[in-house]
């Protein structure tokens, strides 16, 4: 590993200072683009606004006459945290913006993993139907369910598509899901400037146009409208744990509900799952949310069902989203026992292909084992993509709708391969490989035929062999420089910490040479640490380390503060050692 500092463009920094900005954060901002000041205005009234996102009129129009002919509408989520908060948003927000209308209902239905598959099935849609509703509304999901969608319209419904994944691409043109509404930043012809929200983010802007079209229609007058902004906690949960891209947009978003947050102004059940996590709500972070709270939402889809999670986040009793919370904590708990052994067979079979130290020569990895369970791939392949710095595919037994086996895999990748068009080149070479596929360039799904991991395992590395440069192999750990002493202090980590942080405004990692005075394990999996740092002694933690350190090293860290029998101190956090 090489640790490698950011370059801070010093005009940027200094305009920065010059309006005001802490001289840390702004050196922080400027290494990660920020040149205006105004970025950093989390302001709701710098939001693009509704009016701009393609299709998002047209659901509104959907939507309103709906609510006001009191007609029953059905909301499809998706299995994780962004299609979890995503549901429970549409679902407070339309009863929300319904309650003075009248008779409509508002329902939700989680689809099961294995019996639905991904996406709006024409078997989901049969459920839609059953339960008598007669509009059908995703969220985060849909906008590749061309059969799904097709069966709900011949069964009568209206169907809206609310989604920000990336469309089907057949014969080098996108496919859409024909006769229905969809609204999707990334849908062909939408002019929208955050391309990066995240499906909760989609759904929030769609109640945003639909405020305005019933005040259009004089339902009620802008001084007394419903304010949808106690949903920007969970419009925020959901953005950190999707890990879009935290643009400007995103930034704003994620600021204005962790505000909210911090002064308890957020469902029961979110704060009942801060504090079963050990955090406390007011002084949340986006690490606290994508790092505690979205995986114990992410076990009730991978291991349970998602309609815990969504209970939870739909929940204003205290005392009940406790217990719901708690329920999430345990089953995250056979989660991390589930994963850590699927992490540990994969690794062995890895080691009996000689990868892991071959994975200098091997491009990508892939792994398969008929005892892996379908819901946790996908953590386990970004567990070892951070480990071996490989695009990482983890497959398990599955079955399609018909009951007919196959392989579902979740997939990681690193910068410099798409994986989703890795799996669009791959289904071109190989016709009839991938029954289906879909996600960004960062994380991806497939479904194979049963026989098709070997077939799929060379594929994936003749990709890799030929869209990454050696130089993105190399593992390369980006700080911001070294730190000087006197910002070693609680005081600074706090300040760190009340920023937005996140996929692709990397949270602040720094570097120093260290004397290692001491070192020992604790927990058996972490290396504890004494150094010397700039002349002063710290305290460090390794997490999930425990291969000893020689005597000096160049480290890469972030600043940790806790309290102490009432003491406030601070550590240094280790991520990585130059090699």
């Amino acid at each position: 590993m090489t640790i490698v500092p950011r370059t801070v463009p010093p005009r940027a920094a200094w305009a920065l200072e010059q309006a005001g900005v802490d001289a840390l954060l702004a050196r922080l901002y400027a290494a990660r683009g920020v040149c205006d000041p105004q970025e950093l205005d989390d302001g709701l009234h710098l939001l693009p606004p509704p009016d701009q996102l393609r299709g998002a009129a047209d659901a509104a129009t959907l939507l309103a006459d709906a609510l006001q002919r009191g007609r029953r509408i059905a909301i499809v989520a998706d299995y994780d945290c962004d299609g979890a908060t995503a549901c429970a948003v549409a679902v407070r927000g339309l009863r929300l913006l319904g309650q003075r209308l009248g008779g409509a209902q508002v329902l939700h239905l989680v689809p099961d993993r294995q019996r639905d598959g991904y996406g709006l099935t024409p078997a989901l849609a049969d459920r839609v139907h059953a339960l008598g509703a007669e509009v059908l509304v995703t969220v985060d999901n849909g906008i590749a369910s061309l059969d799904g969608v097709a069966h709900a319209r011949a069964l009568g419904l209206q169907v809206l598509i609310t989604d920000h994944h990336l469309p089907l691409v057949v014969d080098g043109q996108p496919r859409l899901p024909a006769d229905c509404v969809i609204v999707n930043p990334n849908q062909p012809g939408c002019p929208f400037p955050a391309k990066a929200l995240a499906g909760v983010g989609v759904m929030f802007y769609v109640l945003l146009a639909l405020r305005a079209e019933l005040r259009r229609r004089g339902c009620f007058q802008p001084s007394d409208q419903p304010r949808l902004d106690p949903l920007l906690p969970l419009v925020a949960l959901g953005t950190v744990a999707d890990v879009v891209r935290l643009d400007a947009h995103n930034r704003r978003l994620v600021a204005q509900g962790l505000k909210r947050i911090r002064t308890g102004a957020m469902p029961a059940g979110l704060g009942a799952l801060l504090v079963v996590a050990g955090r406390v709500p007011a002084r949340a972070t986006t690490f606290d949310l994508g790092f505690a709270v979205a995986p114990r939402l992410n076990a009730a889809g991978r291991l349970a069902n998602m309609a815990l999670g969504i209970e939870c986040l739909l929940c204003d009793d205290p005392d009940h989203a406790q217990a719901l919370a708690q329920q999430l904590d345990a089953i995250n708990r056979e989660r991390r026992e589930l994963e850590a052994a699927m992490r540990e067979q994969a690794l062995l079979q890895l080691a009996e292909r000689e990868l892991p130290t071959g994975a200098e020569q091997a491009p990508a990895v892939t792994v398969f084992d008929p005892s892996f369970h379908e819901g946790v791939v996908g953590i386990v392949a970004a567990r070892l993509k951070d480990r071996l710095h490989r695009p990482v595919f983890v497959f398990a037994p599955a079955r399609l709708d018909d009951g007919t086996p196959c392989l579902r895999g979740s997939g990681r990748s690193i910068a410099g391969l798409h994986l989703r068009d890795a799996l669009d080149t791959i289904a071109k070479r190989h016709p009839g490989l991938l029954l289906r596929f879909g996600g960004h360039a960062m994380a991806a799904g497939c479904t194979l035929r049963a026989d098709g991991w070997p077939l799929f395992d060379a594929a994936l590395r003749d990709v890799a062999q030929q869209w990454l440069e050696p130089d993105a192999l190399q593992r390369r750990l980006h700080t911001d420089g070294e730190l000087g002493a006197e910002r070693h202090h609680p005081d600074t980590a706090a300040l760190l910490d009340a920023q937005v942080w996140g996929q692709g405004f990397a949270p602040p990692l720094f570097q120093a040479d260290a004397e290692v005075l001491g070192q020992r394990l604790v927990g058996e999996r972490h290396l504890a640490l004494r150094l010397r740092v700039h002349g002063q002694p710290m305290e460090a933690i390794w997490f999930g380390h425990t291969e000893a350190l020689p005597h000096r090293a160049r480290l890469a860290y972030r600043l940790d503060a806790d309290e102490w029998q009432g003491l406030r101190r601070t550590r240094l956090v280790v991520e990585g050692v130059q090699t």
